[in-house]
């Protein structure tokens, strides 16, 4: 919010917020009654709950979508030298997963409309992986905004250059494309999911791990929690308080209380989806014609969108930059999704020249507010607010 908030002013819409209703709360109570509030009952039924709606055969539930991530690639061996592909349109945590193993991110170019990467994006990474630092051990496709990258044609590619996938779902909880739900993994060898407030359901913080691969299920698990196991052996010989740390792992388990949280926000994962697309088909027909910006086709044209963020897209960066600050000045909260990853500092070594798409995607692009809870008459002012700003900016 506004450093100066103006009590007499319309009240601060944010780009994205949780919605916790009473049923939440209970949930969350009577866990905190229960005998367990960290790794308990809560965390193996919410895991359940995970495969029953995606589809994936194992679900291990995380502290957070990052470390979903880290744990995904150090499940499926990247190490020290390795390199993974990576979009270079997402949030630095799929990139920064992959340097946590000492693995190198190489990026791919995205549509310069969608801000996805499609199969000659991801070949276009390997060709240029093979050139400056090795064989592609690992892709990882980002399911943006709520749209799915195509991941049965990339799976045709990882298996021409024997690598992995791993799917970044954490914009695409409930999407599906060609009748496959994101994150059931029939076309990754993992998936992750991220339940931060923002996203499609919350647990404060937290994120999981999906596969098929019932071995890389038990190391997630293993790795979650320090790499430690309590082999039957180990307990008749020893007793049942025996333990082995195997290998180094991390504290990245999930609560009994987050867990209880997600899975009460999961029974209401339809009706958010249904609100979002609402939002969505709004937003879409009320700027139809504005001058200033572009657009994607009509949602209601596009299966299984999950609609995540609703991004719009300006005709440069100096629109975006003013609609930004007149949007704020009204009490109304954007934001950018994303800032390419290549231009942050820490990865400033490379040349961005080299991916037109993305810097025409970032150079105009602004998430307005999309949340279940965004009430007509605010979702209605930020369509009044923006339409303003369009006008004036055509006169």
């Amino acid at each position: 919010m506004p450093a100066d908030e103006d009590e007499s002013a319309d009240p601060w819409i944010p780009y994205a917020r949780q919605c916790i209703e009473d049923s939440d709360i209970e949930s969350v109570i009577s866990t905190l009654k229960s005998d367990f509030v960290t790794q308990g009952p809560r965390v193996e039924y919410f895991q359940d709950a995970l495969c029953e709606y995606t589809g994936a055969q194992y679900a291990v539930a995380v502290s957070n979508g990052t470390a979903a991530l880290h744990l995904a690639y150090q499940g499926l061996g990247v190490e020290k030298g390795d390199v993974g592909i990576v979009p270079s349109i997402t949030f630095v945590a799929t990139a920064n997963g992959l340097r946590y193993c000492g693995a190198k991110p190489v990026f791919c170019d995205v549509n310069g409309g969608t801000g996805l990467s499609d199969q000659a994006h991801f070949e276009a990474g390997i060709q240029n992986a093979e050139l400056t630092s090795g064989k592609a051990k690992i892709l990882v496709p980002v399911s943006f905004t709520g749209r799915m990258c195509d991941l049965e044609s990339l799976s045709h590619l990882a298996a021409k250059h024997g690598s992995f996938i791993v799917e970044d779902a954490a914009h695409s909880l409930g999407a599906a494309m060609n009748g496959v739900k994101s994150a059931s993994c029939v076309y990754s060898d993992a998936a992750i999911l991220s339940f931060h407030p923002v996203k499609h359901i919350c647990t404060g913080e937290g994120g999981a791990v999906l596969t098929n691969d019932e071995a890389l299920a038990r190391r997630v698990r293993r790795l979650r929690s320090h790499g430690i196991v309590k082999p039957d052996s180990l307990l008749e010989s020893e007793g049942a308080w025996a333990y082995s740390q195997d290998e180094l792992g991390w504290n990245y388990r999930m609560t009994d209380i987050q867990a209880s949280l997600g899975s009460s926000q999961l029974l209401r994962i339809d009706s958010f989806m249904e609100r979002r697309r609402e939002i969505a088909l709004r937003y879409h027909d009320a700027f139809a014609d504005e001058a200033c910006l572009r657009h994607f086709e009509r949602p209601e044209l596009k299966e299984g969108l999950a609609w995540h963020l609703y991004v719009i897209r300006f005709r440069s960066s100096d629109l975006r930059r003013k609609a930004y600050d007149f949007l704020r000045a009204k009490h109304i909260g954007t934001q950018v999704h994303y800032v390419p990853v290549y231009r942050h500092p820490y990865y400033s070594d490379l040349n961005v020249s080299q991916y037109p798409g993305a810097e025409a995607f970032y150079s105009g692009c602004l998430s307005l507010p999309m949340y279940p809870s965004l009430k007509d008459a605010d979702r209605d002012r930020v369509v009044k607010v923006l339409k303003q700003f369009c006008q004036s900016e055509s006169l």
